[in-house]
C-alpha cells in the first residue's frame, strides 16, 4: 500500500514559528493547481502499481484551496492510481476556513479526516505566534466539522512557548478535549532561525524556554492525554484507539508515497526526490531532485523513525532487514539506555517509553552510523 501526498504552499499569514516553504502570494493558485495536475500525469508509473492507502494535503495551508480543486486532485489521481482501497484522506486547515459550506462540499469530495492547526485556545498566545484565528474560531471550526459529519479529526497544539505553559497550557488541553476529537498532535516549539521567532532571538528580544521547563511541560501534555484515554504512539501524536494517523505511519514504515506539489517529496522503496521549494521553478517545470539511499542511510532513517513510536525496534526485523551483526551492536549500544530504563526491551521489541520521548532524539543518535558505505542497487 502507497501515499499520495499534495502540497498547497499558500498562506493568508506566515505564523511567527514556521520554516516550512510556504508563500503568501495567492495569485499563483490557479497555474500551480495546473501544474500539480501535470505532475500527476508524469509520474502515474511512480508508485509501481502499488494501490493507495492514504492521500493527504499538506502546506502551507491546504483549505485556502477550493474544495472543487481538492476534489479535481483527488478525482484526476484516481485514474491514474488503485485508489478503491483508500481508507484515509486528509486536509490540514486553518480554523477560520472551515465554514459549514466549505466543510460540506470537502466531505462530498472525499475528505474524510481533517488536521486543524488550532496550536492554543489562548487568545494571547495565538497573537504572540501570529496566528490569524482566535479561540472562539477553533471551536467554532471543530464543532462544524462534526456537525457536518467528519467523525475523525486531529488538532494541532504546540507546548513550549515562553510565558504560556502551566495553567495556560492545561487549559489548552482540556478544551482540545472538550471538543470530544479523536487525535491530538502536540508540538513542542523549536526556535529557528529563519523565521520570526528566530529573528527575534537574535536581537534578544525571545528564548525558548529551558530544558527543565520543556520536560515538565511534556509531562504535562503526556499525562493529560493519555489519562484521558488517548495512545502516545509517537513522540508527538495521540489517539483515540483506532484513530491513529495512518498516512504518517507509512512515513515511519518506509511505505512509498508520491509527493505533488513545490517542496513535496516522494520515496519509491530505494530513492528519494523532492522538487523545488518554489513556486515559480516549480510551474516553471524544475525537475525534481533525488537521491539513492544507501544501506547506512537505510538502517539510520530507520532507527530515527521507529524509536520516535511506541513499538520502537523489533530486533528480529531490524536482523532480517540490516543483518546479524547490526542487530547485535544495536542491542550492545542499548545497554546504558537499557539500565536507566530510557529503552525498555520487552517481546523482542526495543523501545523508548512515551512519557520519556522527549529525550528519544539523544537515543537515536547512540546508534546512528556515520561512515559512508556504498548505495544499495
Amino acid at each position: 500500500m502507497a501515499g499520495l501526498y499534495f502540497h498547497i504552499p499558500f498562506c493568508k499569514r506566515v505564523c511567527a514559528y514556521c520554516d516550512f516553504y510556504k508563500s503568501v502570494d495567492l495569485r499563483r493558485m490557479d497555474p500551480l493547481l495546473e501544474s500539480m495536475h501535470r505532475e500527476l500525469d508524469a509520474r502515474r508509473e511512480y508508485l509501481g502499481g502499488e494501490p493507495v492507502r492514504t492521500r493527504y494535503f499538506g502546506g502551507g495551508t491546504p483549505s485556502l484551496c477550493a474544495p472543487e480543486a481538492v476534489a479535481g486532485l483527488l478525482d484526476h489521481a484516481a485514474t491514474l492510481f488503485d485508489c478503491t482501497a483508500a481508507e484515509e484522506t486528509t486536509l490540514e486547515a486553518n480554523p477560520d476556513d472551515l465554514t459549514p459550506a466549505y466543510l460540506a462540499v470537502l466531505r462530498r469530495a472525499g475528505v474524510n479526516r481533517l488536521s486543524v492547526g488550532i496550536q492554543s485556545f489562548d487568545d494571547a498566545c495565538l497573537k504572540l505566534m501570529n496566528r490569524r484565528h482566535n479561540a472562539a474560531q477553533a471551536v467554532e471550526a471543530v464543532r462544524s466539522a462534526q456537525h457536518e459529519g467528519y467523525e475523525n479529526i486531529t488538532v494541532d497544539l504546540i507546548f513550549g512557548v515562553p510565558g504560556f505553559g502551566n495553567d495556560t497550557l492545561r487549559r489548552s488541553l482540556d478544551s482540545a478535549l472538550a471538543l470530544g476529537v479523536q487525535h491530538i498532535s502536540a508540538y513542542h516549539l523549536t526556535v529557528e532561525p529563519g523565521t520570526a521567532f528566530g529573528r527575534r532571538a537574535a536581537r534578544g528580544q525571545f528564548a525558548p524556554v529551558d530544558e527543565a521547563t520543556s520536560e515538565t511541560e511534556y509531562a504535562l501534555v503526556h499525562e493529560t492525554l493519555t489519562g484521558a484515554g488517548f495512545e502516545h504512539y509517537e513522540v508527538s501524536n495521540f489517539a483515540l484507539p483506532g484513530f491513529r494517523a495512518r498516512h504518517n505511519a507509512a512515513y515511519w514504515h518506509g511505505v512509498k508515497y508520491l509527493g505533488i506539489g513545490p517542496a513535496a517529496h516522494s520515496f519509491d522503496g530505494r530513492e528519494r526526490h523532492w522538487n523545488v521549494a518554489s513556486v515559480t521553478e516549480y510551474i516553471g517545470g524544475a525537475p525534481a531532485e533525488a537521491e539513492t539511499l544507501t544501506d547506512r542511510d537505510r538502517f539510520n532513517e530507520y532507527v530515527m523513525t521507529r524509536l520516535r513510536t511506541a513499538e520502537g525496534i523489533d530486533l528480529r526485523e531490524a536482523e532480517r532487514l540490516f543483518g546479524k551483526e547490526r542487530a547485535a551492536r544495536v542491542l550492545r549500544d542499548a545497554e546504558p539506555w537499557l539500565k536507566s530504563r530510557t529503552l525498555v526491551l520487552a517481546a523482542g521489541r526495543m523501545a523508548v517509553p512515551p512519557a520519556r520521548m522527549l529525550v528519544s532524539d539523544a537515543v537515536i543518535e547512540t546508534f546512528f552510523e556515520t561512515e559512508p558505505d556504498t548505495a544499495t542497487k
